[in-house]
């Protein structure tokens, strides 16, 4: 390590996560990202300082959320300002459907002006990220299939991928031979509607996600990966749970793996301290990066 950078770090008190081992991962595997929804807290505070502690700890690739004309409040100029500053990128973007709240940023309103703007910022992947309660119903999710294809259709068409994010809701069943996500997954394009898995909701809903790679090969490019408690099956820092992720990882190839997001929604700990225990995990266990 070179003195100037050194002091850099020391400044930022960042030596202590050389120490530790934190940093092992960085170049080691650039499909390792972080969803920022895990530091929402900080971001709503400062988003500025919260991107600047994501770099610290030696993240490259982002996954954000919240674009409703803006990013956080920032214009797109602003919020490119701040990726340049902290060397950042966005890969993927969520975003709800607006089907009950038509409000900017939502994939019917105006999808071709969001899709401007995160092509301004070089995002690669647009994923809708939850369907509210209030549009869990059959005949809603009948219509669903139809408005993720042409969601896909408008984002291939600048050349962005769109993809679809599961809870667990999605898989109970739609009728009496398939989930809701089957039917999905069947009734959607191959091409135009990848999927985004979430690795702990499909745990918690008792499936298997090797078995969805080898029903649906190539169709899972991205991943969330966080970890479940035993006990509460509460969200838990990844090495901290039940989840097999080595059985998991062995499959990326056949899911068609592109990144993988480290996501934590809650936690007992500050939520740093989570995203340290959990990439000090990862960093230790060579079957993530294979």
């Amino acid at each position: 390590m070179q003195r100037i950078d050194f002091l850099k770090l020391s400044s930022l008190g960042f030596l202590g996560l050389y120490s530790c081992g934190v940093s092992q991962s960085i170049g080691k595997d650039n499909r390792f990202a972080i969803q920022v929804y895990t530091i929402r807290n900080a971001i709503s505070e400062n988003p500025e300082k919260a991107f600047e502690r994501i770099a610290e700890l030696g993240f490259k690739d982002l996954e954000i959320y919240g674009y409703n004309g803006t990013f956080f409040g920032k214009n797109k100029n602003e919020f490119q300002a701040i990726l340049k500053n902290t060397g950042l990128r966005v890969i993927s973007s969520h975003h709800q459907t607006g089907v009950i709240n038509r409000e900017s940023g939502t994939l019917l309103n105006n999808l071709e002006k969001t899709v401007e703007d995160l092509n301004f910022i070089g995002t690669k992947y647009l994923v809708c990220s939850y369907l509210l309660p209030e549009e869990r119903t059959i005949e809603k999710y009948k219509k669903l299939p139809d408005l993720l294809n042409k969601s896909g259709e408008i984002t291939a068409r600048s050349g962005i991928q769109f993809a679809y994010h599961n809870h667990d809701f999605e898989f109970e069943k739609f009728d009496e031979e398939q989930s809701i996500y089957d039917f999905i997954l069947k009734n959607t394009s191959p091409n135009l509607v990848k999927m985004e898995l979430d690795l702990y909701w499909i745990t918690k809903a008792g499936l298997d996600a090797v078995e969805y790679f080898n029903n649906y090969p190539g169709r899972f490019p991205l991943w969330h990966v966080k970890d479940m408690r035993k006990d509460t099956k509460d969200f838990a820092e990844v090495g901290n749970g039940i989840i097999d992720f080595e059985n998991i990882f062995k499959a990326r190839k056949k899911a068609g793996l592109e990144y993988w997001f480290l996501e934590q929604d809650s936690s007992d700990n500050d939520i740093f301290d989570s995203i340290l225990i959990s990439k000090k995990y990862i960093d230790s266990n060579h079957y993530f990066f294979q």
